[in-house]
C-alpha cells in the first residue's frame, strides 16, 4: 500500500466566583448538589419568552451559566459546552426539553440511595475519599463524568427515560434514544457510584485500548461487588453472550493507542454495533481477578488503585487473572509483528543523506493497509 503525504509533514516529524451550591449528605462526605437544574429551566423559560438572540445569550449566562456550580464549570469544560450549545440545544429539541423536565426536577430525591450505596463502598473499599455529586445540565455529550473529586452528571441524559421524546435527535444522537429506552433514571444511583468509583483511580485516561478498558471496567465490577445491584450498562449483557468472540477480537487491538470501536463510539462493528464493549473485556477480567483472590478487599483495592499506564503493573494484574489464553508479554509481541511498517520511499532510496529539496512530497510503501 501507498500512502502520498505532504514532505512538510515528514519533516514536522523530526526534530469566577461560584454562587454557593446546594448541599445534601454532608455528614457522610457524599455530597450531592441540585441548584444547576432549578436554574437551568428558569433560563430556559426566559430564553422562549423572546426571540431576540442577545436577550436569550444574556438570560443564558445570567439566570444559568453565571450562577453555576463548580460542577456545571467542570463539565462545560470537560466536555467544550458553551452557551451556544446550550441556546442550539434548547432550540433544536423543543419537544424533548418539555418531555425531561418533570424527571430533571427529582435528582432530589436519589439523595439517600446515592448516599446509601456510597457507604456500601466503603465497606468493601475502606480508603474512599470523599466526593461531591453535580446534578448539573448539558448538551448531550455525556450523562456522567469526572473531574477530580467531583461527579458530573448530565441529567438530561442521566434522568431520562423511556418516555421522554427523542424523535428530534440528529444521527449523531442516535445511541441515546437507545439508551433512553432503558430507563436511565432508573440506574442513576448506580451510575452515579460508577462515577464514584473513577474520582477514586489514579487517573481516568489511558495510554492504550487495555487500560482504558480496564479503567471502566473497574468502576462498573466494584459497583456492583459494593452495592449487590447488577449493571446497568446494556454492553456487560451482550458481553456474557459473546464472551469468547469479543475476546479474541479484542486481544489483536487491546495495545492501540485509540479505542476505536471499543468505547464512547457509534461506528460499526462485527458485533450488532453493540457500544462499549471494552466495557465488558474491563470487566470479565475483574471478575476473574476477584474469583481468585482470596482476600476480597485488597483485591478491590488493587484494582481501583492500579495505575493503569503503568505496563509492568496493568500486564501483572491482567495475567493474574487469567482473561487472557496467553501472556500479556505474547499479546504485545504479536500485535507488533501485524502493526504495519514502511518498505520502501519512492522518490529517494533508504539511508540516502541527499535529498533534494525541489521534492514537494513523498510516497511512502507500507507492509499492509493503514
Amino acid at each position: 500500500m501507498k500512502v502520498i503525504i505532504p514532505i512538510c509533514l515528514l519533516l514536522s516529524f523530526h526534530g469566577p466566583l461560584f454562587a454557593q451550591p446546594k448541599v445534601k449528605n454532608q455528614k457522610n462526605a457524599i455530597h450531592i448538589v441540585t441548584t444547576d437544574i432549578n436554574n437551568f429551566w428558569q433560563a430556559y423559560d426566559k430564553i422562549l419568552s423572546t426571540k431576540d438572540s442577545a436577550e436569550q445569550y444574556g438570560y443564558l449566562n445570567s439566570y444559568f451559566l453565571e450562577k453555576g456550580s463548580p460542577g456545571l464549570k467542570a463539565i462545560m469544560s470537560v466536555r467544550d459546552y458553551t452557551a451556544t450549545s446550550y441556546i442550539d440545544a434548547i432550540h433544536n429539541y423543543p419537544k424533548f426539553w418539555k418531555s425531561i423536565k418533570a424527571n430533571t426536577l427529582k435528582a432530589e430525591t436519589f439523595a439517600k440511595e446515592i448516599e446509601q450505596d456510597a457507604l456500601k463502598i466503603k465497606q468493601v473499599f475502606p480508603k474512599l475519599k470523599p466526593a461531591t455529586i453535580y446534578f448539573t445540565m448539558g448538551a448531550f455529550l455525556t450523562g456522567g463524568t469526572t473531574m477530580d473529586s467531583m461527579i458530573l452528571i448530565g441529567s438530561e441524559i442521566a434522568l431520562a427515560d423511556e418516555k421522554v421524546v427523542s424523535s428530534e435527535l440528529p444521527q449523531s444522537l442516535e445511541h441515546l434514544k437507545t439508551y433512553f429506552k432503558s430507563n436511565p433514571i432508573q440506574q442513576v444511583a448506580f451510575s452515579n457510584t460508577h462515577e464514584l468509583i473513577h474520582t477514586q483511580q489514579k487517573t481516568t485516561v489511558c495510554d492504550n485500548l487495555i487500560g482504558q478498558s480496564l479503567m471502566e471496567g473497574v468502576a462498573e465490577f466494584v459497583a456492583v461487588i459494593g452495592t449487590g445491584k447488577s449493571s446497568s450498562h446494556p454492553a456487560i449483557e451482550f458481553g456474557k453472550k459473546n464472551e469468547q468472540a469479543i475476546r479474541d477480537a479484542f486481544s489483536a487491538q487491546l495495545f492501540n493507542s485509540y479505542t476505536g470501536y471499543w468505547l464512547y463510539s457509534n461506528a460499526t462493528n462485527p458485533f450488532n454495533n453493540q457500544r462499549d464493549l471494552g466495557y465488558v473485556v474491563g470487566y470479565q477480567i475483574c471478575q476473574a481477578y476477584y474469583q481468585k483472590e482470596k482476600n476480597k478487599k485488597a483485591a478491590i483495592e488493587k484494582m481501583i488503585l492500579l495505575d493503569y499506564n503503568q505496563p509492568a503493573d496493568l500486564a501483572a494484574f491482567v495475567d493474574q487473572s487469567g482473561y487472557f489464553s496467553k501472556s500479556m508479554k505474547t499479546l504485545q509481541q504479536e500485535f507488533d509483528l501485524q502493526r504495519p511498517y514502511v518498505t520502501k520511499i519512492e522518490q529517494f532510496a533508504n539511508g540516502d543523506s541527499m535529498v533534494s529539496p525541489d521534492i514537494k512530497e513523498i510516497t511512502l510503501h507500507f507492509s499492509a493497509p493503514i
